[in-house]
Protein backbone atom coordinates (compact mmCIF):
# COMPACT_ATOMS: atom_id res chain seq x y z
CA UNK A 1 0.00 0.00 0.00
CA UNK A 2 1.34 3.40 -0.75
CA UNK A 3 0.00 6.57 1.41
CA UNK A 4 0.57 9.84 -0.16
CA UNK A 5 0.52 12.90 2.73
CA UNK A 6 0.17 16.63 1.15
CA UNK A 7 1.96 18.89 3.47
CA UNK A 8 2.72 22.88 3.22
CA UNK A 9 5.57 25.55 4.78
CA UNK A 10 3.52 27.98 6.30
CA UNK A 11 4.59 31.06 7.55
CA UNK A 12 4.06 32.74 10.76
CA UNK A 13 4.79 36.36 11.07
CA UNK A 14 6.73 37.99 13.96
CA UNK A 15 4.72 40.55 16.54
CA UNK A 16 6.90 43.51 15.19
CA UNK A 17 7.21 43.26 11.19
CA UNK A 18 7.50 45.70 8.30
CA UNK A 19 4.99 44.95 4.87
CA UNK A 20 6.91 45.35 1.63
CA UNK A 21 4.28 46.00 -1.49
CA UNK A 22 2.16 43.33 -1.02
CA UNK A 23 4.25 41.24 1.03
CA UNK A 24 5.54 41.03 4.68
CA UNK A 25 9.45 41.21 4.55
CA UNK A 26 10.97 38.24 4.72
CA UNK A 27 13.38 39.05 7.84
CA UNK A 28 9.84 39.05 9.57
CA UNK A 29 8.95 35.60 9.07
CA UNK A 30 9.97 32.03 10.48
CA UNK A 31 8.58 28.99 8.75
CA UNK A 32 7.43 26.13 9.95
CA UNK A 33 5.24 22.42 9.36
CA UNK A 34 1.50 22.96 8.60
CA UNK A 35 0.04 22.01 11.92
CA UNK A 36 -3.04 20.27 10.25
CA UNK A 37 -0.54 18.48 8.07
CA UNK A 38 1.75 17.35 11.05
CA UNK A 39 -1.84 15.02 12.19
CA UNK A 40 -2.07 13.74 8.52
CA UNK A 41 1.62 12.66 8.29
CA UNK A 42 1.73 11.28 12.24
CA UNK A 43 -1.64 9.17 10.48
CA UNK A 44 0.33 8.01 7.43
CA UNK A 45 2.65 6.66 9.53
CA UNK A 46 0.80 5.32 12.07
CA UNK A 47 -0.46 2.67 9.18
CA UNK A 48 2.61 2.01 8.43
CA UNK A 49 2.95 0.89 11.66
CA UNK A 50 0.59 -1.45 11.39
CA UNK A 51 0.87 -2.89 8.19
CA UNK A 52 3.30 -4.80 6.28
CA UNK A 53 5.05 -2.85 2.87
CA UNK A 54 3.18 0.51 3.54
CA UNK A 55 5.33 3.09 1.71
CA UNK A 56 4.28 7.04 2.97
CA UNK A 57 5.22 9.38 0.65
CA UNK A 58 4.87 13.45 1.81
CA UNK A 59 4.37 15.67 -1.27
CA UNK A 60 4.54 19.48 -1.00
CA UNK A 61 4.70 22.33 -3.24
CA UNK A 62 7.08 25.27 -2.48
CA UNK A 63 11.02 26.31 -2.97
CA UNK A 64 14.28 24.73 -2.31
CA UNK A 65 14.05 26.50 1.36
CA UNK A 66 10.72 24.21 2.05
CA UNK A 67 12.98 21.21 2.51
CA UNK A 68 13.99 22.07 5.63
CA UNK A 69 10.60 21.78 6.60
CA UNK A 70 9.47 18.55 4.65
CA UNK A 71 12.59 17.07 6.05
CA UNK A 72 10.27 17.07 9.11
CA UNK A 73 7.79 15.02 7.93
CA UNK A 74 10.80 12.26 6.96
CA UNK A 75 12.36 12.64 10.13
CA UNK A 76 8.84 11.47 12.08
CA UNK A 77 8.61 8.56 9.44
CA UNK A 78 7.62 9.23 5.95
CA UNK A 79 10.00 7.10 3.40
CA UNK A 80 10.67 9.77 0.92
CA UNK A 81 9.28 13.12 -0.27
CA UNK A 82 8.33 14.59 -3.47
CA UNK A 83 8.95 18.63 -3.73
CA UNK A 84 6.94 20.23 -6.84
CA UNK A 85 8.39 24.10 -7.51
CA UNK A 86 9.34 25.63 -11.08
CA UNK A 87 10.04 29.17 -12.44
CA UNK A 88 6.55 29.37 -13.45
CA UNK A 89 4.97 28.83 -9.89
CA UNK A 90 8.05 31.28 -8.32
CA UNK A 91 6.43 33.86 -10.51
CA UNK A 92 3.09 33.68 -9.12
CA UNK A 93 1.81 35.72 -5.91
CA UNK A 94 -0.97 33.28 -4.69
CA UNK A 95 -1.71 29.76 -5.88
CA UNK A 96 -5.00 29.13 -6.01
CA UNK A 97 -7.27 26.12 -4.12
CA UNK A 98 -7.55 25.12 -7.86
CA UNK A 99 -3.73 25.59 -9.45
CA UNK A 100 -2.62 23.30 -5.93
CA UNK A 101 -5.03 20.19 -7.09
CA UNK A 102 -3.89 20.53 -10.39
CA UNK A 103 -0.58 20.63 -8.89
CA UNK A 104 -0.88 17.59 -6.84
CA UNK A 105 -3.14 15.85 -8.76
CA UNK A 106 -0.14 15.44 -11.47
CA UNK A 107 1.94 13.74 -8.43
CA UNK A 108 -1.00 11.60 -7.59
CA UNK A 109 -1.44 10.02 -10.80
CA UNK A 110 2.65 9.77 -11.11
CA UNK A 111 2.95 8.07 -7.69
CA UNK A 112 -0.54 5.98 -8.23
CA UNK A 113 -1.08 5.87 -4.02
CA UNK A 114 -3.82 4.01 -2.34
CA UNK A 115 -4.64 6.92 0.12
CA UNK A 116 -4.09 10.27 0.04
CA UNK A 117 -4.19 12.30 3.55
CA UNK A 118 -3.99 16.18 3.76
CA UNK A 119 -4.48 18.51 6.57
CA UNK A 120 -8.01 19.98 6.71
CA UNK A 121 -6.44 23.30 6.03
CA UNK A 122 -3.72 25.24 6.31
CA UNK A 123 -1.96 27.75 9.27
CA UNK A 124 -1.46 30.81 6.80
CA UNK A 125 -4.38 31.88 4.47
CA UNK A 126 -6.60 29.32 6.17
CA UNK A 127 -7.66 28.00 2.91
CA UNK A 128 -9.76 24.50 3.42
CA UNK A 129 -10.95 23.45 0.06
CA UNK A 130 -7.48 21.87 -1.51
CA UNK A 131 -7.69 18.16 -0.20
CA UNK A 132 -11.78 18.17 -1.66
CA UNK A 133 -10.24 19.73 -4.35
CA UNK A 134 -7.13 17.25 -5.41
CA UNK A 135 -9.80 14.06 -5.09
CA UNK A 136 -12.12 15.90 -7.67
CA UNK A 137 -9.48 16.50 -9.75
CA UNK A 138 -7.85 12.90 -9.54
CA UNK A 139 -11.65 11.57 -9.50
CA UNK A 140 -10.95 9.70 -5.91
CA UNK A 141 -13.17 9.34 -3.52
CA UNK A 142 -13.24 11.93 -0.13
CA UNK A 143 -14.11 12.45 3.64
CA UNK A 144 -13.15 15.35 5.08
CA UNK A 145 -12.48 16.94 8.50
CA UNK A 146 -11.75 13.32 9.89
CA UNK A 147 -10.63 13.18 13.20
CA UNK A 148 -11.24 9.12 13.45
CA UNK A 149 -9.96 6.03 11.41
CA UNK A 150 -10.05 2.34 11.53
CA UNK A 151 -6.66 1.54 10.82
CA UNK A 152 -7.40 -2.29 10.50
CA UNK A 153 -10.36 -1.96 7.87
CA UNK A 154 -7.77 0.21 6.14
CA UNK A 155 -5.42 -2.49 5.62
CA UNK A 156 -7.15 -5.41 5.25
CA UNK A 157 -9.95 -4.54 3.58
CA UNK A 158 -9.26 -1.02 1.47
CA UNK A 159 -11.72 0.52 3.37
CA UNK A 160 -11.61 4.17 5.15
CA UNK A 161 -13.65 3.85 7.98
CA UNK A 162 -13.82 7.13 9.28
CA UNK A 163 -15.39 9.54 11.79
CA UNK A 164 -16.17 12.80 10.57
CA UNK A 165 -16.61 16.41 12.43
CA UNK A 166 -19.70 17.83 11.18
CA UNK A 167 -20.92 21.18 12.22
CA UNK A 168 -23.06 21.63 15.73
CA UNK A 169 -20.74 18.92 17.36
CA UNK A 170 -22.25 16.21 15.16
CA UNK A 171 -20.13 13.28 14.23
CA UNK A 172 -20.80 10.77 10.78
CA UNK A 173 -19.38 7.33 10.68
CA UNK A 174 -18.78 6.79 6.96
CA UNK A 175 -17.28 4.07 4.96
CA UNK A 176 -15.16 5.10 1.90
CA UNK A 177 -13.92 2.97 -0.91
CA UNK A 178 -10.09 3.64 -1.67
CA UNK A 179 -8.72 5.17 -3.52
CA UNK A 180 -9.79 8.00 -1.05
CA UNK A 181 -8.74 11.35 -0.05
CA UNK A 182 -9.25 12.53 3.59
CA UNK A 183 -8.64 15.51 5.19
CA UNK A 184 -7.21 15.37 8.55
CA UNK A 185 -8.45 17.15 11.79
CA UNK A 186 -6.14 17.94 14.42
CA UNK A 187 -6.77 15.72 17.64
CA UNK A 188 -6.96 12.53 15.39
CA UNK A 189 -3.63 11.72 17.21
CA UNK A 190 -0.80 13.01 18.80
CA UNK A 191 2.19 14.10 16.77
CA UNK A 192 5.28 12.58 17.50
CA UNK A 193 8.26 14.50 18.04
CA UNK A 194 11.35 13.97 15.36
CA UNK A 195 14.08 11.87 17.18
CA UNK A 196 17.43 12.66 17.15
CA UNK A 197 17.84 9.57 14.76
CA UNK A 198 14.85 10.16 12.94
CA UNK A 199 16.56 13.50 12.15
CA UNK A 200 19.87 11.98 11.55
CA UNK A 201 17.37 9.20 9.13
CA UNK A 202 15.84 11.82 7.44
CA UNK A 203 19.06 13.67 5.45
CA UNK A 204 19.73 10.65 3.56
CA UNK A 205 16.05 10.22 2.48
CA UNK A 206 14.73 11.49 -0.91
CA UNK A 207 13.44 14.45 -1.63
CA UNK A 208 12.54 14.60 -5.28
CA UNK A 209 12.53 17.70 -7.55
CA UNK A 210 9.38 18.10 -9.70
CA UNK A 211 8.70 20.61 -12.54
CA UNK A 212 6.00 21.11 -14.17
CA UNK A 213 8.13 19.78 -17.29
CA UNK A 214 8.23 16.35 -14.51
CA UNK A 215 4.67 16.18 -14.13
CA UNK A 216 3.89 17.10 -17.58
CA UNK A 217 1.98 20.47 -17.29
CA UNK A 218 2.69 23.80 -19.01
CA UNK A 219 2.94 26.72 -17.49
CA UNK A 220 -0.81 27.53 -17.92
CA UNK A 221 -1.83 25.56 -14.75
CA UNK A 222 -0.65 27.81 -12.54
CA UNK A 223 -2.56 30.94 -13.95
CA UNK A 224 -4.36 31.86 -10.52
CA UNK A 225 -7.55 33.35 -10.47
CA UNK A 226 -6.49 35.45 -7.20
CA UNK A 227 -4.62 38.19 -6.90
CA UNK A 228 -3.15 39.83 -3.89
CA UNK A 229 -4.25 43.86 -4.75
CA UNK A 230 -2.98 45.66 -0.66
CA UNK A 231 -1.97 44.15 2.46
CA UNK A 232 -2.00 46.17 5.58
CA UNK A 233 -1.96 46.04 9.33
CA UNK A 234 -5.17 46.90 10.23
CA UNK A 235 -5.37 50.00 12.49
CA UNK A 236 -6.10 49.04 16.06
CA UNK A 237 -9.83 50.57 17.64
CA UNK A 238 -8.54 50.71 21.27
CA UNK A 239 -5.72 49.88 23.18
CA UNK A 240 -4.88 47.19 25.90
CA UNK A 241 -3.21 48.46 29.28
CA UNK A 242 0.04 46.51 30.76
CA UNK A 243 0.50 46.33 34.46
CA UNK A 244 3.97 45.55 35.80
CA UNK A 245 4.94 44.00 39.14
CA UNK A 246 3.14 40.70 41.21
CA UNK A 247 -0.22 39.64 41.28
CA UNK A 248 -0.64 41.74 43.76
CA UNK A 249 0.68 44.69 42.69
CA UNK A 250 -1.58 43.74 39.14
CA UNK A 251 -5.06 43.55 41.19
CA UNK A 252 -4.55 46.78 42.72
CA UNK A 253 -3.98 48.49 39.37
CA UNK A 254 -6.24 47.24 38.02
CA UNK A 255 -8.95 48.12 40.98
CA UNK A 256 -7.72 51.68 40.69
CA UNK A 257 -8.21 51.52 36.78
CA UNK A 258 -12.12 49.92 37.47
CA UNK A 259 -12.80 52.55 39.89
CA UNK A 260 -11.86 55.28 37.84
CA UNK A 261 -13.87 54.52 35.26
CA UNK A 262 -17.56 53.75 37.69
CA UNK A 263 -17.26 50.50 37.18
CA UNK A 264 -16.89 49.24 40.74
CA UNK A 265 -17.51 51.91 43.55
CA UNK A 266 -15.08 53.08 46.08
Amino acid sequence: MKVLVTVKEVATVEDDFEISGTEIEDTYLDYDLNEWDDYAVEEGVQLAEAGDDVEVVAVTIGPERAEETIRMALAKGADRAVRVWDDAIEDVELLDVETKARLLGAVVEDEDPDLVLSGVQANDDSFGATGVALAEDVGFAWAAVVNALDTEKVLDEGVASVHRELEGGVEELTDVELPAVLTIQTGINEPRYASLRGIRQAQSKEIKPQSLDDLGLDAGVVESSLDITAMYEPETESEAQYFEGDAADQAGALADVLRDKGVVGE
